[in-house]
Formats: C-alpha cells, structure tokens, sequence
C-alpha cells in the first residue's frame, strides 16, 4: 500500500532564495547528467570501433557486458534527474505525485546503484564511494518523504536538496574523470585506479557544499497554499 500523502500543496516562494553559485552548479550538474546517459545510450548502442583510445574501449566493454542493468539504471536517473527542476520549481514544488515519482524512482536508482557497484570499475575504492553515498542519498530520501508526509515543508526542502545533491555528485565525477584521462599519459593512471578517486571527490564536493549552504542559511519561511 501506498503511504498517505498530504495533499498538493502550492507554495509561493522567492525567485531568489538560492544564491546564483548554487543555481549555476545545479543546471550544470544537471547537463553534464543528461549528457552523460546520452553518452553511455549511444555507446550502448554502437560499440566503440577498433580505433578508440584503449582505456574509452575498454569502458564500453565493461558497461556492455552489464548492458540490461546499465540500461536500467541510465534510464531511471535520466527521468529523475529531469523531474529535479520540477521539484524546486514554486508552482510544483508541493506536488504529492512529484514526490511519489522522486522517492520511487530515487530507490530505482539506488537500487541499481548497488548493483552495478558489485562490477566497479574503480574496485574497492569506488564501491565504497557507491555504498557510503547511495546509502546518505536514500537516507535523504525516506526523510524527505517522511516530512512529506507529515506536512513539515520546510524540512521536507532541506532534506530535498542533500538528496538532489548527493544525486547530482556523479555528473561532478565527469569532470574529475575528464581531468586523469586527459592527463594519464603523465600519470600512467588507469580508470581501474582512478575511477574510485573520482567518484569520492565529485560526491564529496555536492555533499559538503550543500551541507555547509544548509547550516548557514535558513531557507525562507514559505506560505502554503492548500
């Protein structure tokens, strides 16, 4: 049975009650996510050929040979990554079946998260990444739901963006990642060394920002609207 939600709410609130260095990185967070799945589609799609650099080939292989459970997990975090604007969105911010599509669809995604974490690239040290983040951002989750639930807005919100940002941490990977295979002929790192690198520093970075926001500005007292 599905737990009650109370009811839609609408909330009125200020068009500028997130500073811009946070807007910025969410919008770029969230393009880095919808071209990362684009990416990881079309090599799905179309196999590299014999002239891709080794270590790209190789990436596709592994995803390949996992191809049911990549698809699965790419696809739910595409459509949950695109309900996210939605979700801070004023006009839909309250909506009971948003939050449904988020918790459901946010658990889909753990859920996979984990079990494509069994076949890390990065080994161990990704897989903790996977485990100590995914587990934060289900607990995220269930205490946003729960705060839903009971009506209790502006703790539903706070625990809403620690979830959000938490999500977002593997499009801040992209770039950390961009960063060794752009300099692993000077390293000499492969993705099986620094892919768990990556992966800790791009979640660190989404967590602590919006932790450190969070505990030093109150977001506004909003007006509920039944």
């Amino acid at each position: 049975m599905t737990p009650h939600l109370h009811p839609d709410l609408h909330i009125e609130s200020s068009p500028d009650r997130y500073p811009r260095w946070l807007r910025i990185g969410f919008w770029a967070c969230l393009a880095i996510a919808i071209a990362a799945v684009v990416v990881r589609a079309i090599a799905l799609l179309h196999p590299p050929g014999s002239n891709a650099p080794p270590q790209l080939a190789s990436l596709d292989t592994f995803f390949a040979a996992h191809a049911a459970l990549t698809w699965t997990h790419i696809l739910c975090a595409l459509v949950l990554v695109l309900l996210l604007p939605f979700l801070l969105w004023r006009r839909t911010a309250g909506s009971a079946n948003l939050t449904r599509a988020f918790f459901t669809l946010g658990l889909i995604v753990a859920a996979t998260a984990y079990a494509m974490s069994v076949h890390a690239v990065g080994g161990w040290l990704e897989r903790s990444a996977v485990l100590f983040f995914n587990t934060l951002f289900i607990a995220c989750l269930i205490n946003s739901w729960t705060s839903a639930r009971e009506a209790d807005i502006a703790t539903a919100q706070r625990w809403t963006l620690r979830a959000i940002a938490v999500l977002l941490g593997i499009a801040t990977t992209r770039p950390v990642m961009g960063v060794f295979f752009a300099t692993s002929r000077l390293t000499h790192l492969t993705p099986h060394q620094f892919f768990g690198i990556a992966f800790w520093i791009g979640f660190s970075t989404n967590t602590v920002a919006i932790e450190l926001w969070l505990r030093t500005h109150k977001l506004p007292v909003e007006r509920i609207i039944p």
